[in-house]
């Protein structure tokens, strides 16, 4: 099946005609991990125009995580404020856009999306102020003509909607620069790790919601485990999670380095150089699959099918089967605690890191 074939018959605007075009952007308001997850998007577009400028827009905390990409000709950051924001809408519409996806529907990000008066805009029929954009597909299982989908697929079929080809759906990828290998291998030489030293396990004991939250003392057993496996293990959590990273360490009678200081190139790096990676459904999970880490991941309320590591790393994911699942996981309305995170037994997760190994 061609991707024209593929292609829903839901787009009554004028074609793209895409050997006159040369100039994308990417608008990409979101976290961390679906900052990972729309770099096969950008693999895909770089393949399909090789020669044209392909920026992505970013908010100024997550745009570090493509430092490095080399996908992107340059990464357009949306600071915080009105009167910023303001700026960087005229400096889009300077550039003169050929072609403009919005891939994710936010509100700010269809505003800015129109903002550059682009010729071409390409978003969903179900986005919020649909008629600002020129181009809607209705959904991605229509495109891929699936019932379920990948946050992955999501962002690819906008881009095959209109004469991409993603048909190989390409996997999540980041860039590992040397600055930040090197600011790393100076912190774990600090914290006692030597050339010699047996690779090492990358744990992220926390989450943005309780519901995705396993508990520290199920990863100080999985600490505990690989331990007596001589792994040791590196956890890391930002300044505000800090208490999470004390808990972990507190609960485990196997030595655990922590940092809760990384810069997100620092955390691709630091990835990259552990054997496997044990953590829960987060960004951080998403960045080690992209920089090709085996990985464990502990899922609690999200979707699995639309959130699991897009990577052909080897990965697995652990879970407790409740009807509930999934959810939108900001409290727990069946049970009033998340009992779909709480009951994931430690040698669910062992077993998983043993089979990896």
């Amino acid at each position: 099946m061609t991707a024209e074939d593929r292609r829903p018959k839901t787009d009554d605007q004028e074609p793209i005609v895409w050997t006159k075009v040369s100039r994308v952007l990417i608008v990409k308001l979101r976290s961390i991990g679906d900052t990972v997850l729309c770099t096969p998007s950008l693999i895909a577009l770089r393949k399909f125009l090789p020669d044209a400028q392909i920026d992505i827009l970013l908010e100024d905390w997550v745009a570090p995580v493509l430092d490095g990409f080399a996908e992107t000709d340059e990464v357009v950051i949306l600071p915080k404020g009105n009167a910023a924001r303001l700026r960087v809408a005229r400096e889009l519409r300077r550039r003169r856009y050929d072609v403009v996806f919005n891939l994710h529907g936010g509100t700010t990000g269809t505003f800015l999306t129109f903002a550059t008066g682009a010729r071409h805009r390409v978003g969903y029929s179900h986005y919020q102020y649909s008629f600002l954009y020129d181009h809607l597909l209705s959904s991605s299982s229509d495109y891929w003509r699936q019932p379920q989908t990948h946050s992955a697929e999501q962002q690819l079929a906008l881009l095959g909607f209109v004469g991409i080809p993603v048909e190989d759906r390409p996997k999540s990828s980041l860039a590992v620069t040397s600055a930040a290998m090197a600011s790393v291998d100076a912190r774990l030489t600090a914290s006692g790790f030597t050339s010699h030293d047996p690779a090492f396990a990358l744990i992220h004991p926390a989450a943005a919601f309780a519901t995705k939250q396993w508990a520290p003392s199920g990863f100080a057993r999985t600490a505990e485990f690989l331990a007596q496996k001589g792994i040791r293990s590196v956890a890391i959590a930002t300044k505000n999670e800090r208490e999470i990273l004390a808990e972990l360490v507190r609960g485990s009678a196997a030595s655990v380095v922590t940092f809760d200081d990384l810069l997100l190139p620092e955390i691709a790096a630091l990835a990259s150089k552990a054997r496997i990676f044990v953590g829960n459904d987060s960004g951080i999970a998403h960045m080690a699959a992209a920089v090709g880490t085996p990985s464990v991941v502990v899922f609690g309320s999200s979707n699995r099918n639309h959130w699991s590591p897009w990577t052909d790393a080897p990965h697995e994911m652990v879970f407790e089967e409740l009807p509930c699942q999934p959810c939108p996981g900001y409290v727990c309305s069946e049970f009033g605690e998340p009992k779909c995170i709480l009951t994931v037994r430690p040698d669910s997760v062992t077993a998983a890191i043993d089979r990896l190994l």
